[in-house]
Parts: structure tokens; sequence; C-alpha cells
């Protein structure tokens, strides 16, 4: 992920204190949206505007899926070079996060994984949703179904992707990322009908919490600052379930 800096968004949705994790997990409905099983795809491509994106929204659902033996592919769109604005090399820190995504994806079980990088800049992608969906559309071609991050996340990059995602993508289904920061439980900016949610079984969510903890580059404080993800906003992703939007053909 690139920090609040860099991801304001519209209506500067990021910024501030946001919803606590006590707060969703306080919310009934949460735990009764319909329930999907993934492990019934024979294959899924994964697009992460950038490194830890996939792994946060939807790391137990890869995990899942490279233990059915699904075909995947992971796309990363940015390689996160401008998470950290004082490291002085963003080359270096586009490596670090790619060896962090790997290290990841192995404690999922899923180093299995294809990963093929777009290298688009770092929230720079606002208003190429033409451009990154005709890159996709080769690459999801074939697929049973793409997910990628939710269009409504408040996060440019985020946006991007999940537009170019709808163009592009076969069976499209979102994750969503910032939103648990800025939204709150029925939130009516929030597509609730259009979600399922997908159970995690005690040892996937494990595999997920260390999988996070993999991204050092964004969980250590910053020389400038705290940490792109704060301990408060990781919470949000170890829950027993994650959250999926289905996409709506326009």
């Amino acid at each position: 992920m690139t920090g609040r800096a860099a991801a304001t968004g519209p209506a500067g949705l990021i910024d501030g204190p946001g919803t606590s994790e006590a707060a969703w997990r306080r919310w009934p409905d949460l735990p009764r949206c319909p329930v999907m099983d993934v492990t019934a795809w024979s294959s899924a491509v994964i697009l992460a505007a950038h490194p830890d994106d996939e792994v946060l929204g939807a790391g137990g659902v890869i995990s899942l899926l490279a233990a059915a033996g699904s075909r995947l592919r992971l796309i990363a769109v940015t390689d996160g070079e401008v998470s950290d604005p004082g490291h002085g090399d963003a080359a270096a820190l586009a490596l670090r996060r790619a060896r962090e995504r790997a290290d990841a994806l192995l404690a999922l079980g899923a180093a299995g994984v294809e990963v093929l990088r777009l290298g688009l800049p770092d929230s720079g992608l606002t208003g190429r949703d033409g451009e990154i969906a005709a890159a996709l559309g080769p690459l999801v071609a074939g697929f049973e179904a793409c997910l990628a991050p939710w269009e409504g996340d408040a996060h440019p990059d985020h946006e991007a992707v999940g537009r170019a995602a709808r163009q592009a993508g076969p069976r499209v289904f979102f994750y969503p990322v910032w939103m648990w920061h800025w939204a709150r439980p029925d939130d009516p900016r929030v597509p609730w009908r259009r979600a399922v949610r997908v159970p995690l079984p005690a040892a996937v969510a494990r595999r997920k919490r260390a999988a996070i903890g993999c991204f050092r580059s964004q969980l250590e404080p910053r020389a400038h600052g705290g940490p792109v993800l704060p301990a408060g906003f990781v919470r949000h992703f170890t829950r027993d379930l994650e959250l999926l939007f289905r996409a709506v053909r326009l």
C-alpha cells in the first residue's frame, strides 16, 4: 500500500482516526453476508495496485485457492516505490517490497503464484484506466475470476485499478482495503447488498497474519514519521473472514 500522504482521495476519506476494528466486530450484519466458496474456482487472477494490497484484502482467498490447486496469477500494477518518500532510493524500495511480497506469498502457502509486474508509477494511476485495462486484457483472459481493489476505496490508485478491472476482467470481485478505515457499519456509501464473505479457517487466518507481518517496510516506523500501516489499521485484516463485492456490469 502507499500511505495517506499520497492517498487522501477526492473527499479526504483516508485522513482522520477512522473506524475501529472493535466497531466493525460489534456490527451483527457483517458475519451475515452470503457465503462464497472460492475453492470452486479453477483459476483466478488477482490485481494489486501496490505490494501488500492483495494480502490485506484477499490474502485468505489466495491461501484457500492455492491449497485447492487453482491456477493463480498476481498482477502488480505498481511496485509501491513511493510509499516512503524519505527512503531516498525508489528503485531499492521497489525491490524490497517485491521481496516482501514473495515472502508473504510463501507464508500464505502460495509461493507458486505467477507474479507479473506492470511497473506503472505508484500514486500515478489516476486517469490511466484505459491504459491499465488494455494492459490487463490479455493477462486476465481465460481466468475464471478476477479479484481487484474496490473501485470505491477512496485511494486513487485502488480505484483506477478497480475501474480497469471492470473493463478488462471476466468475473470480477472487488476487495476493499481503505474502506475499513473510513466507512462505518451500515454505511450507505458501501454496496453491502453486493457483499459476500469468505470464511477463513483458523489455519488460514494464521497464515494471513504471518503474511501481513512480512511487509516490514510498511509496518515499521519511517525516518520521517510513523508506519504506513498503523497497528489499528492492520487489525481490520486479522478477522476470520474476508469480504468481497460482486461487480455489476455497466
